[in-house]
């Protein structure tokens, strides 16, 4: 692990670094930020009990949230990432095994699907890559801002009326609020964890 990791935490945010990390990782490698799908597969259950239910997962990397999910009965499942090496990765480990899941190479701030086609949107972590910059977190710079809130507009545009955007992250609500919090819009806040609290946010359309 330790030498696919970036010189600079703002590494993170940069499609270049994780091409390289991805094309230095072995197709059976993997990682999930934060809790894996059995730490929270029965809150998953509950907010999305619809197990045909089609499901955007933003910045798939090579986690195993979306094959674990697969494994319990959500097919209709629509993988993105923006290392195209990763993408081809995934697409090949899973063909068999998961034939039903789709891969693409998208950026989350400018998502290529129709408005109104998903059901559930899913972030573990992705939006954090893009608030890795140097900088006062309690006045983050102007274009981790409009990143943010670019990836949380997409994400509306794409999900139905009465869909359900879940993300997974340890950023406390006075950093995570601001670009949650929309109109016409509920936010849901849910504390995990014991010693090392982590946080999902919940909102629906």
């Amino acid at each position: 692990m330790a030498q696919v990791l970036p010189k600079k935490n703002e590494d993170y945010g940069t499609k270049e670094y994780w091409d390289q990390r991805y094309t230095q990782e072995s197709e059976d490698s993997s990682f999930d930020w934060f809790k894996s799908y059995g730490d929270m597969a029965d809150i998953m259950r509950e907010l999305i009990p619809d197990k045909s239910s089609r499901i955007l997962m933003l910045g798939c990397g090579n986690s195993t949230l979306s094959q674990d999910m697969y494994a319990d009965g959500y097919k209709n499942i629509v993988n993105t990432d923006y290392s195209g090496v990763l993408i081809e990765k995934m697409r090949h480990k899973y063909e068999q095994t998961a034939p039903e899941m789709e891969w693409h190479e998208m950026d989350i701030r400018d998502l290529k699907f129709e408005a109104d086609s998903f059901d559930v949107a899913i972030d573990k972590g992705t939006m954090d890559a893009m608030m890795t910059a140097k900088a006062d977190v309690w006045d983050p710079p102007e274009e981790v801002v409009q990143n943010c809130n670019r990836e949380v507009d997409e994400v509306l545009r794409v999900l139905r009326p009465g869909g359900i955007f879940i993300y997974l992250t340890f950023g406390q609500p006075h950093f995570r609020r601001r670009y949650l919090d929309r109109p016409n819009t509920t936010l849901e806040i849910r504390k995990l964890g014991e010693a090392f609290h982590y946080y999902l946010y919940i909102v629906r359309t």
